[in-house]
This record gives structure tokens, C-alpha cells and sequence, in this order.
């Protein structure tokens, strides 16, 4: 099947063309058609699958049909970066219909938001600020024609369902509404049950990892994980290299361990503002910074297709989020291997994950790490190491040009 199977509009078709599309992929074969035909949809598919094309195609088509004017498209997803995603899909493939499409998210300025809303077709958003927008009446909805919640299930860990129901009651019940999860709790289910009417589902991989990743665990004292680390990111040969912590403060911390260790890398976590999460988002896509350090909310919306490994410095608190964290691997056809640091304390999560992928997963050791050393006593401070002040000036005028660029 390819993409002229489906009876575009000659100027999604010209998008298509342009963004390079030729065939679709499961999701968008299965999902589409029903779009078009104005069905409700319960899309689930892991990160990676094209799900954003599956709904955004059918949604700029209809809109061409459309003879009404204002925002008549809503995607709700749960981080900045995801809606950034979504939106520059929907300028991509829209690029030959004049439709617009503005993102809509906190951390910057609220003005430029709501002047490009008056001229909106469609609007990606995150709830917290799409409610502030509708609170001011600077998101007119009333003209609604399809919603769609994507990621579902992230936004229910970040807390956002209680927003989604405000905002559901601000759009119009005649609707068309499409519903995407990686992941199908009873939480989900149940939010879908009030949503959707009479829903197709469309089920694709939502419960094992793409076939084209490479699993390994690599059991590890806990103090002695920066290091091996670092003797693996010696050891692979790596295009672009995600890793993942469980807290903030970990991923700012070991990103400053990678960079005096010399590797290019960037931190994304909360505390950064919106300049330099895009900016490290920006750098990572490029290639300046070869790894990125992560959590996981975080990590929503990072859409890199030449990620050659991850790597979990912590473990996941669920299968589930094992199955996101390594879809961000193995992505368009192209090989990629997912690496997990495990502890003792791990090993129920291990027989999880192990019974989510189906198979055991292979356990590994590097012949040339230490795993003998001792964790250093509380008392232990490690000695100033003395640079000339000619050196120390150098070095932290290097550290200090990356912290701005990140």
C-alpha cells in the first residue's frame, strides 16, 4: 500500500510528497481510513510507530473540506516538546494547504500565543496553558471539529486528567474525537468509555518493543554505575546515545560527570527553562551533543531517528515505561540496542520487563571494569586535584560556553 491509495487533497498529497512519505506504516495503514471517514478512534501504539501522521493527514484533509474558519483541530499532549513535535509535523505536511497550526504551552510569553490564535486552524497544547488560554477567552473552541488526546497515558501519570475534563467541557459534544496510548490502564479505559463514541481500535505493538532493538541488563553496584558508564560509552560506537534517570537532580549531575569526562552532552530534565530544554533538544538533533540524560517526563516528545543506543542508568518503575523509554531506539527500520543498569534491588522489575518482552533478557559483564571496588566510606573526601590557573580559566570558560549553549 502506499500513501496515493488514500484520496487526498491535491495539496496533502503535495505535503506528503515533500515530507518524503511514500509508504505508511501499521498504524497509519489501519488508522487512517477511519479518520477520514469522521470515526471516533482509540489509536494504541508505542512511541515510534507514526502515529502523529496517522491522525495529522486525515486531519488536514478534512479541514480543507471544511467552509469554516477558526480553530477547528485540538491535539492535546502532555509535554512541551511532544506538542513542538506534533505541530512541526502538522507545518510539514501542511505546508501546501495554508492552514495553520500554532503550539500552545507554558514557559514562554502567553501574548505571541494568543495573537497567532486568532488566525489558528489548528492548535497543539498542553492543558495547563490551553485552560489559561480558555479562561482569558483567547482560545475560541466553539468551532471545534476534532479532538485528539495523545499520549494518554502520560498525561495521566503528570496528573492532567482532572485539566482534560475542563477542558472537555469547553469544546463542542458533535465532534470527532481520536484517542492514542501506548498503554491501556483502567484509568485510560475509562476516560475513553466517556469520550469516544461508538470507537474503532486500532492496536499496534502497544505491548512489546519494536523487533528492531537489542536488550541487554547489566547488573552493577549502585556507586559504581557513573563509572561503568563511562567505560561503555568508550567501548560502543555510538551516532546518538539517550540516558535515562529516575530524578532530575541525577540527570543534571551526571551530565556534568559526562562533560568533565569529555563527552558532548546535555541534560533535559524540569528545572531548565523552555530556551534551554529546546536548546539541548536543538543540539542533540544536530549532533553537537552526542548523549542527552533524561527523565522521563522529560524525554516525552524527543523524536530522534538516529538514536543508536539507551541507556537506563536507573531502571524504569514499570514495563511500560521500559517499552517508551526504548522506543526512542530502533526507529525507521534502523538497528539499535537498549542497555539497563541493574542492581539486586532490581530484580522484580527485571522479571517484569522480562515478561513483557517475552524472553529473558541476555545478562552482561565487561571483562576490563573493576566491579571489586569498594564504595567509599562517608567520610571519604576525594583530594583537590591542582590546576595551573592558566588551565583551571580554560576549563571553566569551556564548561561555562556549554551550560549557556544547553
Amino acid at each position: 500500500m502506499k500513501f496515493e491509495t488514500f484520496d487526498f487533497n491535491p495539496a496533502v498529497k503535495a505535503g506528503i510528497t515533500a515530507a518524503g512519505y511514500e509508504t505508511p506504516t501499521p498504524i497509519q495503514k489501519q488508522a487512517m481510513p477511519h479518520v477520514l471517514n469522521q470515526k471516533d478512534v482509540m489509536g494504541l501504539a508505542q512511541t515510534g510507530t507514526g502515529k502523529t501522521a496517522a491522525f495529522a493527514l486525515p486531519i488536514l484533509n478534512r479541514l480543507m473540506k471544511s467552509k469554516h474558519y477558526g480553530i477547528r483541530a485540538l491535539i492535546i499532549a502532555p509535554t512541551r516538546e511532544l506538542a513542538e513535535q506534533i505541530h512541526h509535523a502538522f507545518e510539514t505536511l501542511g505546508q501546501k494547504t495554508r492552514l495553520r497550526s500554532v503550539a500552545v504551552y507554558g514557559g514562554v510569553g502567553i501574548n505571541p500565543q494568543i495573537q497567532k490564535l486568532k488566525r489558528a486552524d489548528i492548535v497543539v497544547a498542553c492543558p495547563g496553558r490551553l485552560l489559561d488560554h480558555i479562561g482569558r477567552r483567547t482560545a475560541d473552541l466553539r468551532k471545534l471539529e476534532v479532538l485528539v488526546l495523545d499520549e494518554a497515558d502520560h498525561m495521566f501519570d503528570m496528573g492532567f486528567f482532572p485539566d482534560i475534563r475542563r477542558i472537555l467541557r469547553s469544546v463542542p459534544k458533535n465532534r470527532q474525537t481520536l484517542l492514542f496510548s501506548a498503554t491501556m490502564p483502567g484509568e485510560i479505559r475509562s476516560l475513553a468509555k466517556d469520550v469516544l463514541k461508538d470507537p474503532v481500535i486500532v492496536k499496534i505493538g502497544a505491548t512489546a518493543p519494536a523487533d528492531t532493538v537489542q536488550h541487554a541488563l547489566y547488573p552493577v553496584s549502585q556507586h559504581l554505575k557513573t563509572a561503568l558508564l563511562l567505560k561503555m560509552l568508550e567501548n560502543i560506537k555510538t551516532e546518538s546515545v539517550l540516558v535515562f534517570t529516575r530524578t532530575k537532580h541525577r540527570a543534571r549531575s551526571l551530565d556534568k560527570k559526562l562533560a568533565n569526562a569529555g563527552f558532548r552532552s546535555a541534560s533535559l530534565q524540569g528545572n531548565l527553562s523552555q530556551g534551554r530544554r529546546q536548546a539541548a533538544l536543538d543540539g542533540f538533533r544536530d549532533g553537537r551533543y552526542k548523549i542527552l540524560v533524561a527523565t522521563d517526563i522529560a524525554a516525552r516528545g524527543i523524536d530522534v531517528s538516529k538514536i543508536s543506543h539507551v541507556i537506563n542508568y536507573d531502571i524504569p518503575s514499570t514495563p511500560d515505561a521500559y517499552i517508551h523509554r526504548i522506543g526512542r531506539t530502533g526507529r525507521a527500520a534502523r538497528n539499535g540496542e537498549a542497555f539497563t543498569m541493574i542492581t539486586r534491588e532490581d530484580k522484580d522489575m527485571v522479571r517484569a520487563i522480562n515478561r513483557i518482552i517475552g524472553s529473558e533478557i541476555e545478562q552482561r559483564t565487561l571483562s576490563t571494569f573493576d566491579y571489586s571496588s569498594p564504595k567509599p566510606s562517608k567520610n571519604h573526601r576525594p583530594q583537590k586535584q591542582w590546576k595551573s590557573r592558566r588551565n583551571f580559566s580554560a576549563t571553566k570558560k569551556g564548561r561555562n560556553q556549554q551550560s549557556a549553549s544547553v
